[in-house]
């Protein structure tokens, strides 16, 4: 596949065109390097792609780069670039959703139809559903977000689902639930709890610590991301979720257990818009994707704790598989 991937430089982004190129296909990549966090470990992303045979990096904005050019030969986008974060999406911040969630969603749909691009996938999130009506979740919930952050990413999959019915473009949407792993960004609790506890402060764990979450390595999501690519139905939406599903408690005693020392918890308030579970029904994924989750929560937050400091660790080899 010749292939655009936006928000290259970032965790997910960069994962995906690296396992693009390890299969083959050509990868075009475009980011803006926002300062949401550190550029520099974007730009570290960028550069382990840069001498890479089929790669070529677009700087740039979606909302202003010239897309009929970025676009040019291009078979299948895969639509990463966002604004991440629920906790950071109130208030005046919400005009930054609006832009590089919205807005940059429908110029890039827009270009794609106008190019003849085959496919569009998009990343949305496990946060359109809010509290869910059930769990595990399908895909037939019915969303109901309680964040500025995931109305944002419901009105992007109502644009890809726009699209394809007014114009036939062919867009996949994936709903991804909590992607961990090494290069997680630094906002994520695993990343931070990780931080903490390396530099001997305590964890801030948000609320009480009882909320669950069903945790995707970040692999697990690149492989369905690619599968997507390939041979998702036009119009079709998927959960992502690796169906390691745990609380944040238990994941701060399996972060102790890879580490091999005791952690200090201090709870804060819990964040606005932060949901009590999540929790996917990946039958969907599984028949049309073949999608099939290889890392546990343990193994993988062993290898994250791993990445960030090597050596540090685990009592025993975790064994891949949920």
């Amino acid at each position: 596949m010749r292939t655009l991937v936006t928000g290259a430089a970032g965790f997910i982004g960069s994962r995906l065109a690296e396992r693009l190129l390890d299969e083959g296909h050509a990868v075009r990549g475009i980011d803006r390097f926002s300062d949401f966090y550190s550029p520099a470990r974007k730009r570290a992303n960028a550069d382990r792609l840069a001498g890479r045979d089929g790669f070529e990096l677009v700087e740039g904005d979606l909302c202003e780069v010239g897309l009929d050019g970025t676009l040019d030969g291009v078979e299948v986008v895969f639509h990463l670039a966002a604004q991440p974060g629920v906790r950071t999406s109130w208030g005046a911040e919400f005009d930054l959703y609006l832009h590089d969630n919205v807005l940059a969603t429908q110029r890039l749909l827009e270009a794609a139809r106008q190019c003849g691009a085959e496919r569009v996938v998009f990343a949305s999130s496990s946060s359109i559903y809010g509290d869910a009506e059930r769990y595990p979740t399908s895909e037939e919930s019915t969303p109901q977000p309680i964040s500025p952050y995931g109305v944002t990413k419901l009105a992007g999959e109502h644009l890809c689902r726009l699209y394809g019915r007014q114009f036939g473009l062919h867009t996949v949407v994936l709903r991804y639930f909590t992607i961990f792993g090494p290069g997680q960004r630094p906002d994520m609790a695993f990343a931070r709890f990780i931080e903490a506890a390396l530099e001997g402060r305590p964890l801030e764990v948000f609320g009480d610590g009882r909320q669950e979450r069903d945790f995707t390595y970040v692999d697990d999501a690149v492989a369905a991301t690619i599968a997507a690519g390939e041979r998702g139905a036009s119009g079709e939406v998927y959960n992502v979720a690796g169906g390691a599903r745990a609380s944040v408690l238990e994941v701060i005693d399996a972060l102790q257990s890879a580490l091999g020392r005791s952690l200090d918890a201090r709870h804060e308030a819990t964040a606005p818009g932060d949901v009590r579970q999540t929790g996917a029904d990946t039958a969907k994924a599984r028949r049309d994707l073949g999608f099939e989750p290889q890392v546990s929560l343990e193994h993988g937050l062993q290898l994250q704790v791993e990445a960030r400091a090597p050596g540090a660790a685990a009592s025993q080899d975790p064994v891949p598989g949920s």
